[in-house]
């Protein structure tokens, strides 16, 4: 949620971010009802304060009543009878008054939950994904992802879904059976690499990063998505839980990341500021419905909808550039691991329109995987960028909806703590690029040297 002051001071501002983020929303419906909420607010209040003053006066003259006489008497029964009309119009009025605040509060806010944040000025304007810029690339010594994939390894590659079916690594047609499309089922020594790659992220990020791992819920209520930012507008894309339906006190809603937990843990908290930064990272199932994507990758392990993820947050104070260097190490954990695991990536920088309402910033990195990509007139894939990674800087949009604060030293203020996330690694999709990069024209695979010490020694599948 952003700054409602700032808003009001400098709409422009907003109405430039909407633009460039391309999201439909009307800065002057909102601060027109703002205007209207704050008068309503003011009257209510003023009403509130009148049958208040009134009952006072009518105690005042009710004492003076007991000890008059004569004229004295009639007059102070005049008024105690004009007094006593009051508070019954006043009390219609505070209640009229009571309902319209409610009313224009709740359309005012459901507006408001929709203004984005104004993105830092480095960020370039765009449209959508083809307007990212990208910023840098790495690969290792053997294997380059400008060329065909044959100059690198001297062989035409299979897909992983060829490799997975030709090894036993996976089952997707059982898991379809089981949960529809977009399942599957992991099987040998993929479920094992798969665990591999998990746990070397999980363990980097604590003993290399000094991450606290935390657990999570992943079913939480909905003002744990409203919180973090995914209610209204990725609503589409969550598995619902109807609890209410079936007398359960709240609907509940399975999460698409760990962030949205690991946001949610210090809901309402004021932390002091020797506290920050908090660093965390959890290790969770993930759910996304896929809304919108009908028809897209339907096939392999690249849009499903379960998956697991570690996932790192950072609490920091409000100070952007504080905010900025955490953003920069972040994206920096995660080529490391990348490097570590010898995959060639690219880091982009992603423009307005790609990166949503919450975000100040965001980097993503992108593995080469050699099955993506359009068919060349051999009907092999030519290969292609695949995004593995997002980092977002978010300033204080969800400790604002949050009410996540600490208390500056400094000015004794509770000031809103600023966020930021990122993908330390995400699976089965990072498994694409392993298979299939590693893979040997016998339709073997060869495991990458750091996930060995979590497969026993393991050097080869196949």
């Amino acid at each position: 949620m952003i700054d409602l002051k700032d808003l009001r001071t400098d709409p422009d501002r907003y109405r430039r971010a909407a633009a460039g983020k391309r999201i439909d929303v009307d800065i002057d419906r909102l601060l027109a009802l703002d205007a209207e909420l704050r008068h309503a607010m003011t009257r209510h209040q003023d009403v509130t304060a009148e049958k208040n003053r009134i009952g006072k006066q009518i105690g005042q003259l009710a004492g003076q009543l007991k000890k008059a006489t004569g004229d004295e008497k009639a007059t102070l029964e005049q008024q105690m009878r004009e007094l006593q009309q009051r508070p019954g119009e006043l009390k219609q009025e505070e209640q009229t008054l009571a309902e319209r605040v409610a009313g224009v509060q709740r359309d005012r806010d459901e507006l408001l939950l929709r203004v984005p944040m104004v993105p830092d000025a480095h960020v370039p304007d765009g449209a959508s994904e083809d307007d990212n810029v990208e910023l840098r690339r790495w690969s290792p010594d053997w294997f380059d992802p400008g060329k065909p994939f044959k100059a690198s390894k001297g062989f035409d590659a299979l897909s992983h879904m060829q490799l997975g079916d030709k090894l036993g690594l996976f089952d997707t047609e059982r898991g379809v059976k089981m949960a529809g499309t977009r399942s599957y089922v992991l099987t040998r020594e993929g479920m094992l690499l798969h665990q591999a790659v998990l746990r070397l992220a999980f363990d980097t990020m604590i003993h290399e990063h000094g991450f606290t791992p935390v657990s999570v819920p992943v079913l939480v209520r909905d003002e744990m998505m409203y919180g973090t930012g995914f209610f209204p507008g990725e609503r589409e894309n969550t598995y619902e839980i109807r609890e209410s339906e079936r007398g359960g006190g709240h609907d509940l809603y399975l999460t698409g990341t760990g962030e949205v937990g690991l946001m949610g843990f210090h809901k309402d908290e004021i932390l002091s500021a020797d506290e920050l930064p908090r660093r965390y990272t959890t290790l969770s199932p993930c759910f996304r419905r896929e809304a919108g994507a009908a028809g897209r990758d339907t096939a392999g392990l690249y849009r499903i909808h379960q998956f697991d993820k570690v996932e790192q947050v950072v609490i920091c104070e409000a100070d952007a550039e504080v905010s900025t260097q955490w953003h920069q190490r972040m994206v920096g954990y995660v080529e490391a691991l990348l490097r570590k695991l010898e995959l060639p990536h690219r880091v982009l920088q992603i423009c307005t329109g790609d990166m949503g309402a919450a975000k100040v910033d965001q980097v993503d990195i992108e593995s080469w995987m050699p099955s993506r990509g359009e068919a060349g007139p051999d009907g092999r894939a030519a290969g292609a960028w695949g995004e593995t990674h997002s980092a977002s800087k978010l300033h204080d949009y969800q400790c604002r909806r949050l009410n996540l604060r600490y208390k500056d030293a400094a000015s004794g203020r509770n000031v809103y703590c600023h966020s930021l996330n990122n993908t330390v690694i995400a699976s089965p999709r990072i498994l694409i690029p392993i298979l299939e990069l590693y893979q040997h024209e016998d339709g073997s695979v060869t495991i990458p040297e750091a996930l060995r010490p979590m497969l026993n020694g393991q050097e080869r599948i196949g």
